[in-house]
């Protein structure tokens, strides 16, 4: 499909305003702005404290703020100064989003809440992201990623039994309280579309964790047993983990007992597929230690590209454990063209992970340096006195 004959964007003509730093509010301001929204950054004069996160640094900031801030216009204001609060809260009279997540209370502060910005503009969507929630008695608590991630228990149930609690290695909170704002934000502008009115959308980075974590919380209620960690592998299912290769790690996921026939007899032993030991996952469950042992004697005599043709051609579902540089070269990666050349930066970074009509949205512009936009858009009134 052509760039001449491609529908528009899903949001274009949305007018986004982002009051946000670090990673989870940006990256909602960036998921809208893929979308085809018009984010305009809104810093302080020091700007977002991402541009601080490196080296390295590429025109004047580190890798997670260009990561995030793609597509975006900036301009700077200080909201110390009551004629850039005032400029903004007019600026927002004609927006239809505002994503911020200022440390919690200082928007109130500054006299620009739900309650004012919504009487003078009724159809804004206020889009607000927490370290905890918006109630409760930790709701003015900063925080950050892995001080949630340990508060909300995902250190409990990451690496294995004999480790000692660690922290997930990409930002999973941040993350994906990032999408789900801007999932509530598209939810709200839809709703907003058949009632005229915007209204309030929160999400937070312990919600997040909890919603991660939804298949462990049922575990535990229904058998008040802790979760144990496992590592690669599952603690429901069996076999669903890493084994040991004549060269490295292939994980495999026999995830029903049809698959683990295939499986077996893929591995030369389909006696197994009715052996009492390990016909049904929870016989295997009982006997994991058992079947474990037995297949990496197999598998260990092979290498894992050996097995990884092996396996798929046997239908089983596995992957080898790879690093990013093996992961980037790959050639489903280039096939579906996640990474895209930035306007303005030597460099692919990652687009937006979801297509429209079969197109993934471009990505149009490098993020901004800091004020890039302002000279552009604010005309602040002169100072009085």
């Amino acid at each position: 499909m052509s760039e001449t004959t491609s529908p528009p964007l899903p949001l274009e003509g949305i007018k986004v305003v982002e009051v946000a730093q670090a990673l989870a509010g940006p990256f909602a301001g960036e998921i809208l702005a893929h979308m085809g929204a018009d984010v305009v950054k809104v810093e302080r004069p020091e700007g977002d404290e991402a541009r601080g996160w490196g080296p390295p640094f590429t025109l004047g900031a580190g890798p997670t703020f260009h990561a995030v801030n793609m597509n975006k216009r900036s301009i700077v204001l200080d909201l110390k100064d009551p004629r850039a609060i005032a400029w903004l809260k007019e600026y927002l009279t004609g927006a239809d989003v505002l994503v911020q997540n200022l440390r919690p209370g200082v928007i109130e502060e500054l006299g620009l809440g739900a309650d004012v910005l919504l009487e003078l503009n009724p159809r804004l969507v206020f889009c607000s992201l927490w370290a905890f929630g918006n109630g409760g008695p930790r709701r003015l608590r900063p925080g950050y990623e892995p001080m949630v991630q340990a508060f909300a228990g995902l250190f409990s149930v990451n690496g294995g039994e004999e480790d000692p609690p660690s922290r997930f290695g990409a930002p999973v909170l941040d993350m994906g309280t990032g999408m789900w704002a801007a999932m509530g934000v598209i939810a709200a502008l839809h709703r907003r579309a058949r009632t005229g009115r915007g209204g309030v959308v929160d999400a937070s980075l312990f919600e997040t964790a909890l919603g991660w974590l939804t298949g462990h919380i049922a575990g535990f209620k229904f058998t008040g047993d802790l979760p144990s960690r496992e590592r690669t592998g599952s603690r429901r299912l069996v076999p669903f983990q890493g084994f040991q290769t004549k060269n490295g790690t292939v994980i495999i996921a026999a995830g029903n007992d049809r698959l683990f026939a295939k499986l077996v007899a893929a591995l030369g032993h389909p006696e197994w597929a009715t052996d009492a030991r390990f016909a049904k996952n929870a016989q295997r469950r009982a006997n994991r230690e058992e079947l474990v042992m037995e297949m990496e004697r197999v598998l260990t005599t092979r290498t894992k590209g050996e097995w990884i043709d092996i396996l798929e051609e046997a239908g089983v579902p596995c992957a080898p454990i790879q690093d990013l540089r093996e992961m980037l070269a790959e050639p489903q990666t280039e096939a579906m063209g996640l990474l895209q050349h930035v306007p303005g930066l030597d460099l692919d970074l990652m687009s937006l992970p979801v297509s429209f009509d079969g197109r993934r949205p471009p990505v149009r512009r490098r993020a901004p340096t800091l004020g890039e936009h302002t000279k552009d858009i604010v005309d602040l009134p002169p100072a009085t006195g």
